[in-house]
């Protein structure tokens, strides 16, 4: 950003050696640059993907500014520009940041081909369904518990790689109790198609007789936590997440959403080094 111009007072001392522009009684010539952004950050805050998927439909010849195909990475507009990704102009939305207590029966995309009820169809703010919100990670139909839904594609997208081991914590309900033993390969791992995938941390819950288990996991593999069980023989009656990055859904009934607060955001965001 360039540096604010400052008064010269009489009391101050000049150093160094005067430009052509001083020599001509003319200030140097700064190029506002205030209203440019990077292209794919501008997609991104029109909550239409993630930075990094919005440089493929650049490069796919996807996106369009002022009528004009636009292909090249890194290209700066300004906010003025009518930009358009297949076809169709996207306006940057201010963010939104939701936690939902998601119930089951739900399904966490923001569209559905069979007509089953979506966790947008919750949100009955007409503002904030033209917000062009969605869901950060899946969890399946009749997994219930904390789900973070936003329009801030840059943010959701660190939170949903692995690399940045953001922590989801379970409360597994079973129909046949845990022995020890099965307790012991979750900590050490289980075979799955894609190799072997083992917990973070797992426990007992106290008064449950085994058949529930709170567990620690970071990566987001689909349907993990019912596959892992599934390939000890035991069979996930109930499954809810309780806690994602740092968050928790106390005091949020099931099927009701809060926007977090500006101090929550502001953990997110350290957590992922934005």
């Amino acid at each position: 950003m360039p540096r604010a111009n400052r008064r010269y007072k009489p009391s101050e001392k000049r150093s160094g050696r005067a430009g052509p522009d001083h020599k001509r009684g003319k200030a140097p010539k700064v190029e506002n640059t205030s209203d440019k952004i990077r292209l794919n950050r501008f997609i991104a805050k029109a909550g239409v993907c993630s930075r990094r998927d919005a440089d493929k439909l650049i490069t796919e010849g996807r996106v369009s500014v002022n009528s004009q195909v636009v292909r090249t990475l890194g290209v700066q507009i300004s906010t003025k520009d009518n930009v358009s990704v297949n076809g169709r102009r996207i306006v940057p939305a201010h963010h939104v940041y939701l936690l939902m207590n998601k119930p089951s029966d739900t399904i966490t995309t923001t569209s559905d081909e069979k007509g089953r009820p979506s966790v947008l169809d919750l949100i009955k703010n007409p503002d904030l369904k033209k917000a062009g919100l969605f869901p950060v990670g899946r969890l399946d139909r009749h997994t219930t518990g904390l789900l973070l839904i936003t329009n801030d594609g840059t943010l959701a997208h660190r939170l949903m790689h692995p690399s940045y081991e953001i922590e989801k914590l379970y409360r597994v309900t079973m129909k046949e109790p845990l022995t020890d033993e099965l307790l012991d390969k979750l900590r050490t791992g289980v075979e799955l198609d894609e190799g072997m995938v083992a917990v973070d941390r797992v426990e007992f819950i106290q008064g449950k007789d085994g058949r529930e288990v709170g567990i620690s996991i970071h990566e987001g593999r689909n349907r993990q936590v019912r596959r892992m069980f599934e390939a000890l023989g035991r069979e996930v009656h109930k499954l809810e997440r309780v806690r994602y990055a740092g968050l928790s859904a106390t005091g949020i009934r099931r099927g009701k959403w809060r926007r977090l607060k500006r101090q929550e955001v502001a953990g997110l965001y350290k957590l992922v080094k934005l």
